[in-house]
């Protein structure tokens, strides 16, 4: 399946160096040198990383097809996509928001509702539960609450804390603290306010959807 790991914003420079919105949890890991991205939204169909480094809370991506700063602006609002097929991660705690959403959320055996989400926060990743009543809940993706996920067998198991379905509904004056007050991309960076990903396109949450 392909994900979505960051759509390119502006030119930096002269030497065809661009800006990224990231959709990834690890930057570090999908832009190392040789990494190669297939593109939408430009007339270049795949992108191949010569270098990265971060300016300040921004990544600035160079690319072995782009050699100025003209070739860049052609860059700009372009996708870059990664497929995770076959691929392998080292941690085996982490998950990709495609293999969450869908999953029965189980509680002592019964299932509750089912996840619809993976919300990737500055602290901790969030699955967005939709439950039997109709509404969502916010549940911390840890190990302490989230001690199991199998989606061969189509379900993951909750351990909820006193209260924890309670947040989210009518009346409620609590939500849970995911200590992300401000718009940020998935690694932590401050963002501009672009247009959401469309909903065909997964962003790669995974393998920043990883419990603590």
């Amino acid at each position: 399946m392909d994900v979505l790991v960051a759509r390119i914003g502006k030119p930096h420079g002269i030497r065809g160096e661009v800006t990224v919105q990231l959709f990834t949890d690890a930057p570090e890991d999908r832009f190392e040198p040789g990494g190669t991205f297939r593109v939408e939204g430009a007339a270049v169909t795949e992108l191949t990383v010569v270098k990265a480094r971060w300016n300040k809370d921004i990544l600035i991506v160079g690319f072995e097809q782009v050699a100025d700063r003209n070739q860049a602006e052609t860059l700009r609002g372009a996708q870059l996509f990664i497929d995770t097929a076959g691929a392998q991660d080292d941690d085996d705690d982490a998950w990709y928001e495609h293999e969450l959403v869908g999953l029965d959320a189980r509680v002592d055996g019964t299932t509750v509702g089912k996840v619809t989400a993976l919300r990737t926060m500055a602290v901790q990743d969030l699955l967005v539960v939709e439950l039997a009543d109709g509404h969502e809940a916010l549940v911390p993706f840890v190990t302490s609450i989230v001690p199991e996920v199998d989606p061969g067998a189509g379900f993951l198991t909750i351990v909820p804390p006193a209260g924890l379905f309670d947040l989210n509904t009518p009346g409620s004056n609590q939500a849970p603290d995911d200590g992300d007050d401000i718009a940020r991309d998935s690694a932590g960076a401050p963002t501009d306010p672009p247009a959401d990903p469309p909903a065909d396109a997964p962003a790669d949450s995974g393998p920043g959807g990883t419990r603590d």
